[in-house]
């Protein structure tokens, strides 16, 4: 009996764990996009009770070992998806795979706003051409830092730096992967109503209430909408009436003693709809460095915008105008405060500018469009013992026939743009007037033969009078690997027609500069590719994603000042400018908690009589970080530090280093928000660590400007926001 005992032991024993693996089970999940029935890989699984969580494999299965038998309550996310719960049975009643279907949620929608930048409406997931967009919230926050103007919506973005071309005036320009500012195309809704003479102050006299979001391409897109995006465009898309009537106020102060007023009106009435902005903005002289100079000049502007909506079954349309009017006084102090002698630099402008468009839609798959811009920019400009004054008028008509097909997509268009400048003469130089005429059409094509491939082409031929006939090229192909892999290739022409009007003679304020030579100039020609990868997953509770972009841009026989005597002349050089480089954009999002940082690096290196130098003011590396706390949409506060690396100067010196370091919140109720922000809080100014001028403080000769001048400056204010039918 003894003998037998530890042999029952052992039966008993192996019957409990035949016992226990029969109630033991396997079970298998496969999550999938309930719209286009891919599979989710990286999704995470997870059974409630038991706190066990297994994240998707590459074909989107996530499968569970040793699952007693039950009823488990199970959750399913994916970073861009609704979350969803349900009950699941153990052990199952069929071997295959459970199949649980997302639905793409809130925040994925958000990502993939439509953009209407490549004139083709589409969101920006299923656009071959590389867009990034500031939208929503991200554009609110933006606009709660300067509520003036554009510079600091678009200086914190990779990849694009602000350039101030004056210091008195505080003029700017836009450097996108670090090329001059006129190369960069701004458009306003589709039009070209700030290019030539009325780029200057243009993103210093925006204020950003009224804008839906902003839409930006990096790299030659000339193919779209014509001369001028070498470097890329910046398309600013205005809100539209919706549904709901919508009525926004922003007040702000600044510490640097700057008032800001805006009020924007939206509604719809039946077949009519509605929008108004209206906006003061001051700014009083301010000088941090005490060194007699202002760092933000004297300023005043008002700006009005009201445009009118037509809703019909098968014509929309809308039409409105824009003016802006302004008074800019900067240089010395004393001069501005008490009248006594010293440097000034004033500016007087008056824009003015019209807009219309059309669209009737021929049949449900056709639609014919019609466009028009016209722009009347006046602006005097003065310094000691010099002034400049000029008028600019310009106008934009396009006609584009759209057709819709199952996989494909075909733009065909016109357009014609006339540039008119004239200046006022003040002394016996020469005058700078031009005339051209740009004559363009265009065709463009977006097909997608499957899930994997979408593939974005245009062609098209500009014929400016002056200088002759463009060809211009450009190609795109998006490639879906996985719904969390994606990648962009794309590239094409550009150029750039000749005119004086750009960051080197803006310096300057156009002193001494002849005429353009239209018989020896020729149109500034480009050509450009980039490469980017995207991809996104969680891990953990952790949402995770990177974009990797790689580019280059050649831009050959640049316009160069030269000296010729006592005066100056832009000329094609013998050689060409390449900028070549990658952003690299990284998000995180873990419960009410973003990090944002992206990283540039542009070298970009002018190549002129058979040597190479580094071009002037482009910062080589640049990291952006911006840390940001959201709590139920009540409470926002963010943390920001961005880096730029040392920067060539036009003599020849090289820039010191530096970090901007900036803390914002907000306390958001239903009806409205109150907002602070402590912009620049260690106070970077390059006057702490370098000089911004030689000579005289009553004749300045500037020098290059690389880092901020207004040092630390504290803005707060309130925003109201009434809605309802």
């Amino acid at each position: 009996m003894k003998r037998l005992l530890p042999l029952f032991i052992i039966l008993l024993s192996g019957c409990s764990c035949l016992f226990a693996q029969d109630n033991l089970h396997t079970v298998s999940i496969l999550v999938k996009n309930a719209d286009e029935k891919n599979a989710l890989a990286g999704a995470t699984v997870t059974i409630d009770s038991l706190n066990r969580t297994v994240v998707a494999d590459s074909s989107g299965l996530a499968i569970f070992t040793n699952v007693p038998k039950g009823n488990y309550s199970i959750t399913v996310t994916f970073i861009g998806f609704e979350e969803q719960k349900l009950m699941l049975t153990v052990p199952p009643l069929s071997t295959k795979p459970y199949e649980i279907f997302l639905e793409e949620g809130e925040e994925h929608h958000e990502e993939e706003v439509f953009v209407t930048a490549t004139r083709l409406s589409r969101t920006i997931a299923n656009i071959p051409t590389r867009i990034e967009v500031l939208s929503g919230e991200e554009l609110a926050e933006k606009g709660n830092m300067r509520p003036g103007n554009l510079q600091m919506l678009l200086n914190e973005t990779t990849g694009i730096q602000t350039q101030v071309t004056s210091p008195a005036s505080a003029n700017a320009s836009i450097r996108i992967q670090g090329l001059d500012g006129r190369y960069t195309q701004i458009l306003k809704d589709g039009f070209p109503l700030y290019a030539g003479f009325s780029g200057g102050l243009s993103i210093m006299q925006i204020a950003p209430l009224d804008l839906r979001q902003v839409e930006v391409i990096k790299g030659s897109a000339s193919t779209l909408f014509g001369a001028g995006a070498i470097a890329g465009l910046v398309n600013l898309v205005s809100k539209v009436p919706t549904d709901e009537r919508e009525i926004s106020f922003l007040a702000n102060a600044t510490s640097a003693g700057g008032l800001d007023f805006s009020g924007f009106y939206s509604e719809k009435y039946g077949s009519l709809g509605l929008t108004v902005f209206g906006s003061r903005n001051s700014g009083s002289p301010f000088d941090p460095a005490d060194i007699g100079l202002t760092a933000i000049p004297k300023f005043e502007r008002y700006t009005i915008n009201p445009r009118l909506f037509f809703y019909g079954n098968k014509t929309t349309a809308n039409a409105g105008f824009s003016y802006i009017t302004e008074d800019r006084l900067g240089g010395s102090v004393d001069y501005i405060k008490r009248g006594t002698d010293g440097y000034f630099e004033e500016n007087n402008t008056d824009r003015f500018t019209t807009q219309l468009a059309i669209n009737h839609r021929l049949t449900d798959k056709s639609t014919l469009n019609f466009k028009n811009s016209y722009s009347y920019f006046d602006r005097q400009l003065q310094v000691p013992s010099y002034q400049f004054k000029g008028l600019q008028k310009s106008s934009f008509s396009e006609f584009t026939f759209t057709h819709e097909r199952e996989k494909a997509d075909w733009i065909i268009g016109a357009n014609f743009l006339t540039d008119d400048f004239e200046e006022e003469q003040q002394s016996a130089d020469p005058l700078r007037n031009y005339h051209y005429n740009t004559y363009g059409i265009f065709v463009q094509n977006q097909w997608a033969p499957n899930n994997f491939l979408t593939l974005e082409t245009g062609l098209r031929g500009d014929y400016v009078n002056e200088y002759g006939f463009e060809l211009l090229p450009r190609i795109s192909a998006m490639l879906r690997f996985t719904p969390q892999l994606t990648a962009r290739i794309g590239g094409g022409f550009g150029y750039k027609t000749p005119t004086v009007f750009n960051e080197e003679s803006e310096r300057i304020q156009f002193q001494n500069i002849l005429p353009i030579n239209t018989s020896t100039t020729n149109n500034e020609r480009s050509v450009g590719s980039n490469i980017d990868l995207n991809y996104r997953t969680t891990i953990g509770e952790i949402g995770f994603t990177i974009n990797q972009l790689f580019f280059y841009t050649r831009l050959n026989k640049p316009l160069v000042l030269s000296n010729n005597g006592a005066d100056s002349e832009f000329v094609n050089a013998d050689g060409y400018i390449d900028t070549k480089g990658m952003e690299t954009n990284l998000r995180l999002t873990y419960g009410d908690f973003k990090l944002f940082v992206g990283y540039t690096y542009a070298d970009v290196n002018t190549h002129f009589d058979g040597s190479k130098e580094w071009f002037p003011l482009t910062a080589r590396h640049r990291l952006n970080n911006v840390l940001m706390f959201e709590k139920d949409e009540r409470l926002k506060i963010g943390l920001e530090a961005y880096y730029f690396s040392p920067q060539r100067l036009s003599d020849g010196a090289l820039g010191k280093s530096y970090w901007i370091m900036g803390l914002m919140g907000e306390k958001v109720w239903e009806k409205f928000s109150l907002f602070i922000n402590f912009e620049n809080f260690t106070n970077t100014r390059q006057t702490r660590f370098d000089t911004i001028y030689t000579g005289a403080i009553t004749n300045p000769v500037f020098r290059d400007i690389y880092a901020p001048l207004e040092g630390f400056v504290v803005n707060g204010g309130i925003k109201i926001r009434l809605s309802g039918n």
